[in-house]
């Protein structure tokens, strides 16, 4: 279901990029967005994983400079059916993991320095088989190409309004209608990609329960993590009350205030772990 449920929130995120091409040029305008969008997923195919790494940091490990996280990586992709993935750790306090790769023959599984030191090897465990359910799924390039879809149309999209959109004095939609869906379609885009995010973690939490046969070891690591999140907002905010002596003319950081509700993550981790909690 889930799957089927990405092919259309695919679908939709390829008509609406075509769309807003459409209105920058008319026919030629939707040829050159093809043509933009298969380039950039063609560099996200062969480059995502070299960019996303060389970001965050990462630093490549063997057997001999993390054996326990290496020898437990090796584990769970030999349970998973998937070839040994690279395997790295970036430093930052905040427990977290990440997968990344064209395909299963070209993954790399990343941990932060953070994550090893909060959870157990359990909770780990449960992590890793979530990242390797990614692997397995070509989650990885899904979402790179769901992310390079969304920033291309946003991109011309801000075209299309400083173009004043399709010159075709016939344009069925109108001046008006050109404006409202240059200005809509980034929205939209935002919209189908978090659509997309979700499912696909659903998907890896079920096939990394499969993985290790224990889903309560990511419910117990998701825990974890909502923790860490739960004490950083409370951080945050005791930082921003030691600022609340600035004068009141004073210019104010950017951002939300402590008053100011904020939508954060952990419903949906909550969703995740009660999932996790029916297998």
């Amino acid at each position: 279901m889930n799957t089927l449920r990405t092919g259309i929130l695919m679908a939709a995120m390829t008509g609406l990029f075509l769309a807003v091409g459409a209105l920058v040029g008319g026919g030629t305008g939707m040829l050159i967005a093809f043509g933009i969008a298969l380039a950039m997923n063609l560099f996200a195919y062969w480059n995502s994983d070299k960019v996303l790494l060389r970001m965050y940091g990462a630093q490549p490990v063997d057997a001999q400079s993390a054996p326990e996280l290496y020898r437990l990586v090796e584990k769970l992709a030999a349970s998973a059916q998937i070839p040994m993935p690279k395997v790295y750790i970036t430093e930052n306090p905040q427990p977290n993991a990440f997968a990344t790769g064209r395909d299963p023959e070209h993954a790399a599984v990343c941990v932060t320095s953070g994550l090893l030191a909060q959870v157990n090897q359990e909770e780990l465990a449960g992590v890793l088989a979530h990242e390797l359910g990614h692997v397995k799924h070509r989650d990885t390039l899904t979402m790179t190409i769901t992310a390079v879809m969304a920033g291309a149309i946003s991109m011309l999209a801000n075209m299309a309004f400083f173009m004043g959109g399709s010159r075709d004095r016939d344009h069925p939609m109108g001046m008006v209608g050109v404006l409202l869906v240059t200005l809509l379609a980034p929205i939209a885009a935002m919209l189908v990609q978090a659509a997309i995010s979700r499912s696909r973690e659903f998907e890896a939490d079920r096939a990394g329960a499969e993985i290790t046969g224990r889903p309560m070891w990511l419910a117990s690591a998701l825990g974890q993590i909502e923790r860490a999140a739960r004490l950083r907002e409370q951080i945050e905010h005791i930082q921003r009350e030691g600022q609340s002596a600035e004068p009141e003319d004073s210019p104010k950081p950017a951002g939300r205030s402590a008053d100011t509700p904020k939508l954060s993550p952990r419903d949906f981790i909550h969703k995740r772990m009660s999932e996790l909690n029916k297998k």
